[in-house]
Parts: structure tokens; sequence; C-alpha cells
């Protein structure tokens, strides 16, 4: 199957649910699916007990949302485990709790499915759905998986800003504008922090974030001060 294959289903017969169930039931990159079968099998001692999702993940969230972010992918012992984007991890710490703060969550952390979190006016996903090794997609593995994002933008039709955590978020909302018709701008607009593009046509704006990952966190190159200012800015931008 290519890349826009029985995936890109007519817009009048898709939702956001049939994204979901699609993304779960793909088996399109066979590196990321051993990876993920070998991690549930395998667990993190701490999670010796507990059944592993071990598939890909689905985006989740407010299907009406004005505010869309994209992650990078599943962490191994987090969403591949949990089975929910950012949950059970250190990034989704970050991410729920900024939210919650923002009023875009009903309750600051989420450890599992079913845990009673509700999201208002945002939806999370991610520019690949299955962990990667070393959370290092292949450039083929990301166009594999760019048919969901390009799914999930053309049925949120209510998008208004979207935040991209990291730089192959970026280059994934990048391309995925392109591919919906939006001519690519001249010059190219860069990942940086904090940075704003108006991709125009009546298309959302991009934000930029460093990813909430231990890497970017525990070594102060991002701080709870400049997380907390990008999502209230995102706030604003939403409307």
């Amino acid at each position: 199957m290519s890349p826009s294959g029985a995936r890109a289903r007519p817009a009048a017969d898709d939702s956001i649910r049939r994204v979901a169930t699609d993304i779960v039931a793909c088996e399109l990159c066979p590196r990321l699916r051993d990876h993920c079968a070998f991690v549930a099998r395998e667990k993190r001692r701490a999670y010796r007990a507990e059944e592993y999702w071990g598939r890909p993940v689905p985006g989740f969230g407010d299907p009406e949302a004005r505010l869309l972010i994209v992650g990078l992918a599943p962490a191994a012992h987090g969403a591949n485990r949990t089975g929910r984007m950012f949950t059970g991890d250190s990034s989704g710490d970050w991410l729920y709790e900024a939210l919650h703060r923002s009023g875009f969550a009903n309750r600051p952390a989420s450890t599992r499915r079913g845990d009673g979190l509700e999201l208002r006016d945002v939806y999370v996903t991610a520019a690949a759905r299955c962990a990667p090794p070393a959370n290092r997609p292949l450039p083929s593995e990301l166009l594999s998986c760019r048919p969901f994002l390009l799914r999930e933008m053309r049925l949120m039709k209510r998008v208004r800003v979207v935040l991209v955590l990291g730089r192959i978020a970026f280059d994934a909302i990048a391309r995925a504008f392109e591919d919906l018709g939006c001519a690519p701008p001249r010059p190219k607009p860069r990942f940086a922090h904090g940075a704003l593009w108006d991709p125009g046509a009546g298309r959302p704006r991009v934000l930029s974030s460093y990813h909430p990952s231990r890497q970017n966190t525990n070594t102060g190159r991002l701080r709870r001060e400049m997380w907390h200012e990008i999502f209230r800015r995102a706030a604003t931008l939403a409307g």
C-alpha cells in the first residue's frame, strides 16, 4: 500500500474515529512494529505487571479543537505502554500540567487510559504513531504516517493554531501543508522555540516549541517558564 493509498478516504466517508481505527491497525513499517512488540514483551521492570499496548497509537482529544498539538512519536514505555499519546511518561507530565493550567484539560496529570482525563478545545497527535528505536523514526516511516496527519487536519476544520513540539513535528506539519495545497513559503520557515509561522491561505498558524523530553527539560534547554509562555500564546492564538 502506498502512503496515500487505502487510508486516504474521501472526506465525506472519513471521521476522527475511523482515522484512529486505521492507525491502530497499521502494519506499514516492519521495523517499528517489531520494536513496539519487543518493548511490549520485554517491558521495563517498573511496569512488569502491566499489559503494554504495543501497537500504533492514535490521537487523543477534542475533534472540534481549535488547538492541535503535534509531537514526535509515542515513547517506548509511555504511550507504547498506555495506548494514549503523552500518557505515562515525563513528557506527558509536562504537557498535561500545562494544558490544565491553560484551561484545556480537566486535570493536571495522566497515567493511563480511562483515568478521567478530558481535553477541551485541544487535540494531541504525533508525526509518527509507533515508538521508534532511539526516538528516531526513519524518513520513510514518517512518510508512511503522514496520511494519518493529513486526514486529521482535513477533518479538524476549527483548528486555528498548530503547536509543534520539536523539529521533526515541525517538518511533518510543513510537508503536510504542502500536501494540502499550500505553496511552500520562500524563504522556508525554520524551527525555533517560540517561532510563529503563518502559512496563509486561511491555514492555521504554526507555533513552535522544544519538545518536553528529558533531553531538553533535564538540561534546562526547556524551562517551565518557557513552556508555560508557549501555552499562554497558544491559548491566545486559538481564541
